[in-house]
């Protein structure tokens, strides 16, 4: 019987202390990289601005109604989890934002995405605005994916869709 009391105390651990963790961090982030492209800066925008089949974690998508003249869309995972998103700023070819639209989410915020000319193509870098409410996801956005982690996948995906190898920065 005594095994049933280690192994409550092991789970209760395993829950309790990331959600300990979690609560002493802060629900607000900022995370920004930025990588150098062989593309015009026209070519890159129109990618990011345009369907999202270029990443394979995204597995359907499509609009959504409009709100406040706002464009919204949906995004599905490979999960079946669907996630509206709205247009917050859109500057072509230079500057994006998009924001999480759905608010029932255990997180939320905006991913500005800005584009300038280099040398031999074009710099994209995407800062994200994130805020994770929920204590356990906290823990595991910091410490397990990293809050660069989506960005750095974003830009493997765009090399991939325009046939290169980006050359990434903090």
């Amino acid at each position: 019987m005594k095994w049933w009391m280690y192994l409550a105390a092991a789970l209760a651990a395993l829950v309790g202390v990331p959600a300990l963790i979690g609560a002493t961090l802060p629900v607000k982030h900022r995370a920004s990289r930025r990588a150098k492209f062989r593309a015009a800066p026209e070519a890159l925008y129109a990618v990011l601005a345009g369907p999202p089949n270029w990443r394979p974690d995204v597995k359907a998508w499509g609009e959504a109604a409009s709100v406040d003249g706002r464009r919204r869309w949906w995004e599905e995972d490979s999960h079946g989890k669907k996630i509206t998103y709205e247009l917050a700023e859109d500057r072509a070819p230079s500057r994006r934002v998009t924001r999480i639209a759905d608010r029932n989410l255990p997180f939320g915020g905006t991913w500005t995405f800005e584009i300038t000319p280099a040398t031999e193509g074009s710099e994209l870098r995407i800062t994200e605005d994130g805020e994770v409410y929920n204590v356990i996801f906290r823990f595991m956005s910091k410490y397990v994916f990293g809050y660069t982690g989506s960005i750095e996948g974003v830009f493997r995906d765009l090399g991939k869709k325009l046939g290169e190898q980006p050359q990434t920065e903090a």
